[in-house]
């Protein structure tokens, strides 16, 4: 049973940092894509960032040039490396394992809160 564990959330001011971790038990991890939503209270999920597993990013806009998506594959973890935090970028967080044969796996999902 595939299971993908996160942690780093909590509470944040504006402007500060966080990074989020997902570790997946996963066997073939590297050749699994992966990535990062969110879903705030009355909103969609909404992807956030994501890795390939040949390691190219992809970030939704409003993320751009503050978030950072990365992985280690001899950990079998991925993490997301959030600075400049505003408070719109409240949420909960949920890790995904996307492969083409296996389909995707999900996270519990990390509150992350933004507030002074």
């Amino acid at each position: 049973q595939v299971q993908l564990v996160e942690s780093g959330g909590g509470l944040v001011q504006p402007g500060g940092s966080l990074r989020l971790s997902c570790a997946a038990s996963i066997s073939i991890f590297r050749l699994y894509d992966m990535g990062w939503y969110r879903q705030a209270p009355g909103k969609q999920r909404e992807l956030v960032a994501s890795i390939t597993s040949g390691g190219s990013t992809n970030y939704a806009d409003s993320v751009k040039g503050r978030f950072t998506i990365s992985r280690d594959n001899a950990k079998n973890t991925v993490y997301l490396q959030m600075n400049s935090l505003k408070p719109e970028d409240t949420a909960v967080y949920y890790c995904n394992a996307h492969h083409q044969w296996s389909g995707d796996y999900w996270g519990q999902g990390n509150q992350v809160t933004v507030s002074s």
